[in-house]
């Protein structure tokens, strides 16, 4: 994959941004426009802030964008439970990868 790199924070915010555009693209074929909307937005703006995160020009900025990649991370886990209880069964994996980004997010944040 051409986003990839020797940062493993980066690789996997940047695999489950993929997984989440195919995600929300089912939605979308179910007609459910709105919560694919909220999903895709959450899902991939985990990744962005990751790289911000690393460009950033001060720990206090480091630490601010590892944050919000982390309340993004929160809120998308929040619509996966969402979108399993009212719409479909979401991919297995999707809610692990996804409690993988929180928990790695949450060390990085703790030990900065």
């Amino acid at each position: 994959m051409s986003g990839l790199d020797n940062s493993p924070i980066r690789n996997k915010s940047f695999e489950f941004a993929c997984d989440i555009v195919r995600f929300a693209q089912l939605l979308k074929e179910k007609k459910e426009y709105e919560i694919a909307s909220q999903i895709l937005r959450s899902g991939t703006s985990i990744g962005a802030n990751v790289r911000e995160a690393q460009r950033g020009v001060s720990t206090k900025d480091f630490k601010n964008k590892f944050g919000i990649a982390l309340k993004e991370a929160d809120e998308t886990e929040f619509w996966l439970l969402v979108i399993e209880e009212t719409i479909m069964d979401i991919p297995n994996d999707l809610l692990s990868k996804c409690d993988e980004l929180i928990r790695i997010l949450v060390k990085i944040i703790k030990n900065s």
